[in-house]
């Protein structure tokens, strides 16, 4: 059972990290906006480190699948060498 639930949001960031806290102590981070990205961590730093490594790994799957994320997409930018 989740004893509360607070929210996380870095500057700049486009997802939003959430984090409960279970009766044993136990914290969960969730980022809903990419569908299964949820981690335990017997901290509340080491559930956001572990959702953070997740989030990672699952939008570089996306990325090398060609289903670029909106979010993945603002951290590049591009531009033409000059001759």
């Amino acid at each position: 059972m989740l004893k509360n639930r607070k929210q996380y949001k870095a500057p700049l960031s486009p997802f939003t990290v959430e984090f409960d806290r279970e009766e044993d102590g136990r914290w969960i981070a969730e980022i809903r906006k990419l569908p299964g990205v949820i981690a335990y961590g017997s901290t509340k730093r080491e559930a956001l480190q572990r959702v953070s490594a997740i989030a990672l790994r699952t939008m570089a799957d996306k990325v090398e699948r060609g289903n670029l994320l909106t979010p993945v997409s603002r951290l590049f930018g591009y531009g033409v060498a000059r001759r």
